[in-house]
């Protein structure tokens, strides 16, 4: 819903590790295709969303065409990865909090270890979101999210205020990340 609330028009194309989980997810919302074949929908995707516990990589970066966004919102210990070390290697990097993902996610602390990419690849996290513009039509981004409940909460309450037109008519909008109170994000 948040990605067809973002894109009006847009299409969906599911695949899941089992095809009845993809039916069941394809069968509520509206327009949304079922894949089978996971490269084909990778490579022919403008976002690739993976929200995953996997300890294995699926996505893998020679499927990425540029321009792609790749959306890593699931893997969230440094035992699992969503996406391999040519994916990470090819993106710009972004992050909910640099210094959970660096320190605590498989998706960045494997290729750092391996000398794939270092942690100033890690271009921004949400403490500096004037750094999240893409400069580049064809670069290949990368958003790892490594925060817990909270973050989701803040975020929610972030993109609710603003599909609703702003915080005017007596919304409450939740304080912009530079204000919040030390700590508030697990740092």
């Amino acid at each position: 819903a948040a990605y067809g609330a973002a894109f009006p028009g847009a299409w969906f194309t599911v695949w899941n590790r089992t095809r009845a989980g993809a039916e069941r997810f394809c069968a509520d919302p509206p327009g949304v295709r079922l894949a089978d074949d996971l490269e084909a929908a990778v490579r022919s995707a403008d976002i690739v969303t993976c929200a995953t516990m996997s300890k294995e990589p699926l996505i893998r970066g020679e499927w990425l065409r540029e321009g792609t966004h790749l959306d890593l919102i699931g893997a969230y210990t440094p035992a699992m990865r969503e996406a391999d070390d040519t994916a990470m290697r090819r993106g710009r990097i972004f992050c909910d909090n640099r210094e959970t993902v660096i320190a605590h996610i498989g998706e960045l602390i494997d290729p750092i270890r391996a000398g794939v990419i270092g942690e100033a690849d890690v271009v921004a996290d949400f403490y500096d979101l004037a750094a999240f513009r893409r400069r580049d039509a064809a670069f290949i981004t990368v958003f790892k999210k490594g925060g817990g409940a909270h973050l989701d909460l803040w975020v929610r309450r972030w993109m609710a205020a603003r599909w609703r037109g702003g915080c005017g008519g007596g919304g409450r909008c939740p304080p912009p990340l530079s204000r919040l109170p030390p700590g508030y994000l697990g740092t």
